[in-house]
Parts: structure tokens; C-alpha cells; sequence
């Protein structure tokens, strides 16, 4: 069975590449040229290619781990294929080198769709394969695999570090964190975050431990207790296991690895005297809390067909019966910070090549209410995202929502490509959907690749101040 599983995967990836492949041509020949924000890596990583080091354009706001791992990859194929000319690190060349991670990333996505759901490995092969192949076309992602950025690579070393600390391979792993930072550097979080998971598999042993002593039935360890009293309790506990010396102890045995990136980076920080290189005036942090707002209605959206049932819209309706307090206060929180933590990018307003671009403008501008209309989607969704891991355990849902909210609630600007990593570890970690529901969000991926590709190649216009042809893209 297992063999028959790899020949299909094998067939599948093949498969993958080949109409990737078919896709990327299209493109390619009908934007030749740098595209966006690909005016300034093309020309960065070929002065990578010619040796020029030493030269950096100060508009680049990342480490040059994209520009790294391109010169890695041309230099030895230039050498074997003796090629010369223009060719060599050319924009289309630079560009095939997502898709390269494009096939890496659906293979650590199967592995990890295998680590995390041993318990149900039989019988879900088909279920397996198939959920591998749809979020390795998850729109988003799948989109900038045609072009010279930073998400394909990017996504790949942090779903090649989270794979190796599931496998207990801390050193490779905080290895392969460094090369994901170096593609982009808020990829610390989720460094953070395959070390929190250990931090996480201790407290919830000794949660499990005091309860057992307690004989607590009520509050079971794997669940979040939606409750003021719940939630007091976890915070002692929390304050109580990292001031204990015995329990840091065991913990930086097993993390030390993580923790010397940590470390690293943090050097970094003050060094370079902030966290973006280059130009730093359209990259200021602010807590723009809506940005998990909106993370938990983009994600609701494209995990629809895998999420959202008649039963779990019945379990939120019980909830709020059952605790209309507690759902009056968080909405009464989430109205205060829509009103009082609104911010909006100039980019957002600016740049109509964007689909945020369009979203702000016939969503949001419509009238200055539509906003707070809104919060009642938004608890509906942030409920429907943490239901999805009540099979996760107590400490590391608290885990994945921390480095959550580092990871969005900072970003002043609306752009769904900061989606990407979080979206893609929240749908890992649900249960395995049924065959049918699977087969639904693989028809919803490609329905959205198909129009987005189809938009960005057909539909073209042209600003008043300049003769470049421009399109639209995520």
C-alpha cells in the first residue's frame, strides 16, 4: 500500500510540474520583463550572479537569502550546460527557480500531512495525496511561483524547519530557521513557534499531571476553557511553569537550538537598528489588530469547503446561547479595536494593481460604518478557526495564536501574501477532511489559480505617467 502511495504521489508531482511548468511559460512570454516588485530582485540577484557581493540596492527591504539560493542553483547548471549570454540569470531563469520550490513545498506538505496525522494513516491515502496537492495550490502561494519573489522560497525553509522539529531534528532545523530568515525575516515568528511547540509539549504534560492530581473532569488539558475564570487559570499556570527553574531547565535542553537563533537575530536587530533592511519608511510596525481580523476572514474563506459544516454553525449558535457574555464581551473588544487600531498603508490606497487595492475600495470605503458591521463575520470566523483545533492541545493552540498575532497584528499594510505561512500551518493541523470536502477545495484552489492567472496575463492597463503595460495580481 505504501509503495502504491508513493507511485501515486510520484505520478502526482510529475503531473504538478509539468502543467506548472505549461503555466509558467504562458506567463513568462507574456511578461518578459521585471514585474513589480521584481524590478528590484532581478537586477539584485544578477549582480549576484556576475560576483558583485558587495553591491545592494537600498530599496530591497530582505536578506539576500532568495538572490543566495538562485546563484546556488544557476551557477552549478551554467557550469554543466556550459551556457552563456543573456540566458544566464535571466529573468525567466530567476523565475524557474520558484518553481523548483514550488515541488519542493508540495513534498514537505505531504510529509508533514503524514507526520501530523499518523493516527489516521490507514486507509487515507487518497485523503493524504490529495490534501497535499491543494494547499501546494493554495492561490496565494501557487500565484508567485510564476514570478521573482520571495513567498515560494520563503515558505519552503519554514515548512522544511517545522518538518524536522517534528522529527526531533533541532539543529537541522534551527538550520534550515536561519535560511528561511534569510529569505525574510518576520520568519523568525515561526521559528519561534517550532520552538514553542516543545515549550508547548511540556506545559500541557504538566498540566495533564496537576489535573490528574486534581481530579479536574471538568477542564480537559487538550481544550481552551472559554471562560474569564478558564482563562485566569491558564495565565497562573503559565506564570508558575516559566518561573520554575526545573521546567526552563528541561525546556532549554531540548530548545537550546532555536533559542541560539533567537539569540542571532536579536544581535541582528540591534546591529542593523531594526528588523527591515534597506528602505524602511513603507515598513513601519504599528498594532493594526485588524490584520487578525481580517487573517481569520481569508482564512474562513478558502477553507470553506473543509471547515464549515451545518453541525459546527449549530455548536456556534449553542455557544452563544450557552455564553452570550462572553461573546458581548469579545465583540464589544473587537468593535474597540476596529475603531481605535485602524490603520491603512498609503500602498493600500495607491497601488490599484493589487486585489487588496479593490477589496479596501468597494468593501470597506463604501461607507465608514461598513467596518464595524463587519465584526460580527469576524468573531464568527475567529470562532470557526479555533474550533478547528479543539483536537489540538491546550498549550500549543495558545502557541499558534501568539505567534499569530506577531505575525499579523504588526503589519501596517493589507497584503495576503503575509497570509501565506500562517494560513498554510492552520490547515495542516485541522483534522483530515473527507475525500469529497477535499475534492471541493481542490475544485475552489484551481477555480481561483485559473482566474487570477487568466487576469494577470489578459487583462492589462496602462497609468497616464508611463508606457509600461500593468496587470493585476494578489
Amino acid at each position: 500500500m505504501e509503495k502504491f502511495e508513493g507511485y501515486i504521489f510520484t505520478a502526482l508531482c510529475s503531473t504538478n510540474f509539468l502543467i506548472s511548468c505549461l503555466l509558467f511559460s504562458k506567463v513568462t512570454r507574456e511578461q518578459r520583463e521585471p514585474y513589480m516588485d521584481e524590478i528590484f530582485h532581478v537586477p539584485q540577484a544578477q549582480k549576484y550572479c556576475h560576483g558583485k557581493f558587495n553591491e545592494w540596492d537600498p530599496m530591497i527591504t530582505t536578506l539576500p537569502g532568495l538572490y543566495l539560493a538562485s546563484v546556488g542553483v544557476i551557477k552549478p547548471v551554467v557550469w554543466l550546460a556550459d551556457l552563456t549570454g543573456k540566458v544566464v540569470c535571466s529573468t525567466a531563469m530567476l523565475r524557474f527557480i520558484n518553481l523548483l520550490f514550488n515541488c519542493g513545498n508540495l513534498y514537505l506538505i505531504y510529509l508533514l500531512i503524514c507526520k501530523l496525522h499518523l493516527r489516521e494513516k490507514t486507509r487515507t491515502t487518497s485523503r493524504r495525496v490529495l490534501s497535499a496537492l491543494s494547499l501546494s495550490t493554495f492561490p496565494v502561494l501557487y500565484f508567485f511561483n510564476f514570478l521573482y519573489y520571495t513567498d515560494a522560497g520563503s515558505t519552503f525553509f519554514i515548512l522544511f524547519t517545522y518538518l524536522m522539529t517534528l522529527y526531533g531534528c533541532h539543529k537541522a532545523a534551527a538550520l534550515l530557521g536561519v535560511c528561511s530568515v534569510f529569505f525574510r525575516q518576520t520568519n523568525i515568528i515561526w521559528v519561534a513557534f517550532c520552538a514553542a511547540t516543545l515549550v508547548a509539549a511540556k506545559m500541557d504534560e504538566a498540566w495533564r499531571v496537576e489535573h490528574t492530581k486534581k481530579r479536574d473532569e471538568k477542564s480537559p488539558p487538550s481544550q481552551v476553557p472559554l471562560s474569564f475564570s478558564g482563562a485566569k487559570k491558564i495565565i497562573l499556570f503559565t506564570v508558575e511553569f516559566l518561573t520554575s527553574p526545573g521546567h526552563v531547565k528541561a525546556v532549554l535542553l531540548v530548545a537550546w537550538p532555536y533559542a541560539a537563533v533567537g539569540v542571532g537575530f536579536l544581535v541582528f536587530v540591534v546591529l542593523n537598528d531594526g528588523i527591515v533592511v534597506g528602505d524602511r519608511t513603507s515598513h513601519e510596525a504599528c498594532l493594526n489588530f485588524p490584520q487578525l481580523f481580517y487573517f481569520f476572514s481569508f482564512s474562513l474563506f478558502f477553507s470553506l469547503p473543509v471547515s464549515l459544516c451545518y453541525h459546527r454553525v449549530l455548536r456556534f449558535l449553542q455557544a452563544l446561547k450557552k455564553q452570550p457574555l462572553f461573546f458581548l464581551f469579545v465583540t464589544t473588544v473587537c468593535l474597540l479595536l476596529v475603531w481605535k487600531f485602524t490603520f491603512v498603508h498609503k500602498y493600500l490606497l495607491a497601488d490599484n494593481r493589487h486585489f487588496p487595492f479593490y477589496v479596501w475600495r468597494k468593501l470597506f470605503q463604501r461607507h465608514e460604518l461598513v467596518r464595524f458591521l463587519l465584526v460580527p463575520v469576524y468573531v464568527f470566523a475567529g470562532w470557526n478557526f479555533l474550533d478547528s483545533f479543539k483536537s489540538r492541545s491546550l498549550f500549543w493552540s495558545l502557541a499558534f495564536l501568539v505567534c499569530l498575532l506577531a505575525a499579523t497584528v504588526p503589519q501596517k499594510l493589507l497584503e495576503f501574501r503575509y497570509f501565506i505561512v500562517p494560513y498554510l500551518m492552520y490547515r495542516l493541523h485541522m483534522p483530515l477532511p473527507s475525500l469529497p470536502r477535499l475534492v471541493v477545495e481542490f475544485l475552489l484552489y484551481t477555480a481561483v489559480n485559473a482566474a487570477t492567472i487568466y487576469i494577470f496575463i489578459t487583462i492589462t492597463f496602462h497609468w497616464p505617467d508611463t508606457t509600461a503595460t500593468q496587470r493585476f495580481m494578489w
